[in-house]
């Protein structure tokens, strides 16, 4: 059998192992039940890739993300190791002979869903595999108290049934010590090796900061930090109103959410990764298998919904070692907001019923069927046709996926069909006036030989290939010809997919799950609280309050997050005389505000304000109708 740092050398190019990786990956090769708790960034992945690349057979991964499925089996293949992932959308046929590769053709890892696993044929196929470990990735979704829970999760020890003497492995970043009880007792682990590391991260500082002007603090973050940084938003165009706003104050920032193109998002995020854009403003879509060390602060423009969530996307910071911050700014409104986002919107038993119904309807589903049959999406135009609230419509369907019923992608493509309305030689004499619409329309011309006849569907990424240009440039031209009456253009744009895992039973499929529905609302109301408890407590180190939700009890003073330094800003006698010379000094030049007098004075915003405070005090200075400040006697 290879050795493990040898396999980490020649496919990762390493040397050494990360705190406990190889002690983990020991127990795992050693044919050991495994429980793996380690921090975003603790570098999870390799503690089962390694050990299944040491033993012969293959490694079967369950893992509730599509999206970090695709990504870990792009980095394996990328590296020349044989990987596979069983996403949505696959045929039975299809997957009838990609089950068989598993078997036959020396892959070493396959990936799926809980969903998947379901699948008679899959496991019938699982039993003849030379399987050499299971992994069960995010496994806190196995809990009913953990953030994500996932019904299908409790399936997973069938994987036991059908190869009853692998070894599992199990693998978090987010686990409170209920969740970790949980985990060990589903997964009917006995006297399993459980690995906990610290959730401390002695580099980070956590900061609140309670502000009335966001933006403002922003910048001022970004200008004294110029490294790189992500900003998280609540929504897809505070992306764009974020990134704007920080171009326009010289700050190179770009953006990522869901509704991108796949193009889009590999651009944007390239700029990032190599540092041509400093600032990534993101919704929380972005950031999952990101591994960028040079990260220096991650800033929360609106209050997360969990501190499971908040202490993921904080961890995305300082991975290199150096300082760096996790900052949220609050104001007064936030509570309300977040109770508004999070709470208000948690549908009921009743209104999830309602959904599925009109769900099945939409894709004329009958009473029976659909199993997993799929669907392109436009989740817009269904919450339109049923009158539906947009927001307690998409938490529904999440609770319909978090509990099986229904698999929902995010996946944002242009659905276009296209036919010519022109003879062919009208269309070559448009042209001869429009020379730069040539490329575009004859590569259509050539890749759709009936698109004269009859409306023709578009693949949009292949006519920009083929053209030598973008996606939006494509669709352009398209609107364009529509507009000259030269095609008539059917152009409509889906966010998502929808695989349909169970036969339509209309309310019999949901009452099987109603207990677990009220259970989920219950938990997002707890962690809600949580948060709000986290961000208005200011007498607790930051660091200890994070570490104690984890179940750390021993926790220091980190000495650096905004508690522990807030206690040090107070300003000694003689600094507070010679900031009230330097103010009065500079207000006898003219009215100014406090933003000016921070930046001139190099003073903290705490200092400033005990000096303000006492001046108003004594009326040697006024606050002017436009809240800047003034000397009493000019």
């Amino acid at each position: 059998m290879e050795q493990p740092i040898n396999i980490l050398e020649r496919y990762w190019n390493f040397t050494e192992f990360r705190p406990e990786q190889e002690a983990i990956i020991n127990a795992v090769i050693d044919g050991e039940d495994t429980f793996v708790l380690l921090p975003t960034g603790g570098g999870k992945s390799l503690c089962f890739q390694i050990p299944a690349l040491a033993k012969e057979g293959i490694c079967v991964v369950i893992s509730p993300l599509i999206a970090l499925m695709k990504d870990q089996v792009q980095q394996l293949n990328d590296r020349g190791i044989k990987a596979m992932a069983l996403t949505s959308g696959i045929t039975y046929s299809q997957l009838d002979t990609l089950l068989d590769n598993c078997i036959y053709g020396n892959y070493k890892f396959l990936y799926l869903s809980p969903e998947r696993l379901q699948q008679e044929l899959v496991q019938e196929r699982i039993k003849q595999m030379n399987v050499n470990l299971i992994a069960v990735d995010e496994v806190h979704c196995i809990s009913q108290w953990g953030s994500d829970f996932r019904p299908a999760y409790k399936n997973i020890t069938q994987l036991r049934q059908l190869q009853p003497t692998v070894n599992v492995v199990a693998l978090t970043a987010s686990a409170t010590p209920k969740v970790v009880d949980d985990i060990i007792k589903e997964l009917d682990f006995i006297q399993p090796k459980i690995f906990k590391q610290s959730f401390a991260r002695p580099n980070l500082g956590y900061m609140v900061y309670h502000e009335n002007d966001k933006y403002y603090r922003i910048e001022t973050i970004l200008k004294k930090y110029k490294e790189s940084s992500i900003i998280y938003v609540r929504n897809r165009k505070s992306t764009l109103d974020v990134s704007t706003f920080l171009n326009s104050k010289k700050i190179s920032a770009t953006y990522y959410h869901g509704g991108l193109t796949n193009t889009e998002k590999d651009t944007n995020m390239t700029l990032w990764l190599q540092n041509q854009k400093q600032v990534m403003v993101a919704t929380n879509a972005f950031g999952m298998g990101i591994d960028k060390p040079d990260v220096k602060t991650v800033i929360h423009l609106n209050l997360p919904e969990s501190i499971e969530s908040y202490f993921q996307e904080a961890g995305r910071v300082g991975r290199n070692g150096d300082k760096a911050f996790a900052v949220i700014l609050k104001n007064n409104s936030d509570e309300v907001l977040v109770k508004n986002q999070f709470l208000s919107v948690l549908p009921s038993v009743d209104f999830v019923k309602q959904v599925y119904r009109k769900l099945c309807s939409y894709f004329q589903i009958s009473y029976g069927e659909g199993e997993y049959e799929t669907f392109d999406f436009d989740f817009n135009s269904f919450c339109k046709t049923y009158s539906f609230s947009t927001v307690l419509a998409y938490n529904a369907l999440l609770l319909l996926d978090r509990n099986s019923v229904i698999t929902l992608s995010k996946q944002f493509k242009n659905k276009v069909s296209v036919q010519f309305i022109i003879s062919s030689a009208t269309l070559f004499s448009y042209l001869e006036n429009h020379t730069n619409f040539n490329v575009i329309v004859k590569s259509m011309l050539r890749m759709y030989g009936g698109i004269f006849d009859h409306n023709s569907k578009i693949d949009l990424v292949k006519v920009a290939e083929k053209a030598s240009t973008t996606e939006s440039v494509v669709t352009q031209v398209l609107q364009k010809l529509e507009s000259d009456e030269v095609i008539n253009l059917h152009l409509a744009k889906t966010d998502a997919q929808v695989t349909f895992i169970e036969p339509r039973e209309d309310d019999k499929t949901i009452n099987r799950i109603a207990s677990i529905i009220e259970q989920q609302n219950e938990l997002k109301q707890f962690q809600v609280k949580a948060m709000l408890a986290y961000v208005e407590n200011e007498s607790v180190c930051k660091s200890i309050q994070l570490l104690s939700y984890f179940g750390e009890q021993d926790a220091k003073h980190c000495g650096i997050c905004s508690v522990c330094t807030g206690t040090k800003k107070t300003p000694k006698p003689q600094d507070s005389h010679a900031i009230k010379k330097r103010v009065i000094e500079l207000l006898e030049t003219g009215h100014q505000s406090s933003r000016n007098m921070i930046a001139a004075l190099n003073c903290s915003e705490t200092e400033l304000k005990i000096v303000l405070k006492l001046l108003l005090e004594h009326d040697i200075i006024s606050i002017t109708p436009t809240n800047t400040y003034k000397l009493s006697h000019l």
